[in-house]
């Protein structure tokens, strides 16, 4: 029973980076933007927050300069893919590799592996629900965790309600399911496509900040270990929908958590159980283009 319930707060404890970069890169996907730099504005976030907190030795500096950065990269990707049309896998596959280039250079030019805010107690950003920690089993559960964790449930919430009961929703996936129909009524696509991609670079940002700065307080590059990837799989799944997408990202966290709780009994072994997170996005994204093909076939017979 310990077992299972150390599995199950892992498992939220693991989806939190990857659910916040699924609701952040949705909106881009329902704009027609596949936003393949998830990964490097998440890195970014992670690297500028605790560089800052090492040199400042203040929370809100590094937040906001988390932000600040994934932003910027944000800011570049939509101009290079929205408005110059550039090829969107080239262009986020770019900041992806220039992202862990500069970590990297910047660790070396520091003579340190990796940085570390030893001043920072992770328990100073974990939060205690009062009548939640009280309830047998799930109070274990859902109480204690990190802010980042109940911001990124949070804002599934938020995302359905922005995405279909509110104008910039409606706009925007007119948008992406339809240019022709939004640029005859007159929306301005660019704008509602940048919108959306810079509402996920503030999420990678927060993303970041919660994977390497809430968590420990140390960075170590490609800390992110292709989250930002894992999470474009959640939404390809869950068709871009809020609630389904958040659903994998769940399963994806669940599926961290086992590797790294059963890698403790596995003795010299234990690094294999690392593939488990990879092999399940595998997995299931076979089943989805399967299923997806086989609906396709359904369809062009009738």
């Amino acid at each position: 029973m310990a077992l299972l319930n150390r599995i199950l707060y892992d498992a939220i404890y693991h989806t939190t980076p990857i659910l916040l970069c699924v609701i952040g890169g949705l909106f881009a996907y329902k704009a027609g933007v596949l936003n393949i730099a998830l990964e490097g504005m998440m890195l970014a976030g992670s690297f500028v927050a605790v560089l800052v907190a090492v040199n400042s030795q203040s929370v809100w500096l590094a937040y906001l300069s988390a932000i600040a950065v994934s932003l910027i990269l944000g800011l570049v990707f939509s101009y290079m893919s929205v408005n110059r049309k550039g090829n969107v896998i080239i262009i986020g596959l770019a900041i992806n590799m220039i992202v862990p280039a500069v970590a990297g250079f910047v660790l070396q030019s520091m003579g340190v592996p990796n940085l570390t805010a030893k001043w920072i107690n992770p328990v100073i950003f974990r939060v205690h629900l009062p009548v939640v920690e009280r309830i047998p089993v799930l109070g274990s559960l859902l109480s204690g965790h990190p802010i980042g964790t109940y911001i990124s449930f949070l804002v599934i919430f938020l995302a359905y309600v922005l995405l279909y009961k509110t104008k910039f929703g409606i706009y925007t996936r007119v948008v992406g399911e339809s240019p022709e129909t939004a640029k005859s009524l007159g929306i301005k696509s660019n704008y509602y496509a940048t919108l959306a991609i810079l509402i996920g670079s503030l999420l990678c940002a927060v993303a970041g900040v919660n994977l390497a700065y809430e968590r420990l307080g140390i960075f170590t590059n490609n800390m992110t270990a292709g989250r930002g990837f894992i999470a474009i799989a959640a939404i390809y799944c869950g068709k871009g929908e809020p609630l389904k997408s958040s659903l994998y990202a769940f399963i994806f966290g669940l599926a961290r958590a086992l590797a790294v709780n059963l890698s403790i009994y596995a003795g010299n072994v234990a690094a294999l159980f690392d593939i488990i997170p990879y092999f399940v996005m595998i997995a299931i994204l076979a089943v989805n283009a399967g299923y997806s093909n086989r609906n396709l076939r359904m369809r062009t017979y009738w």
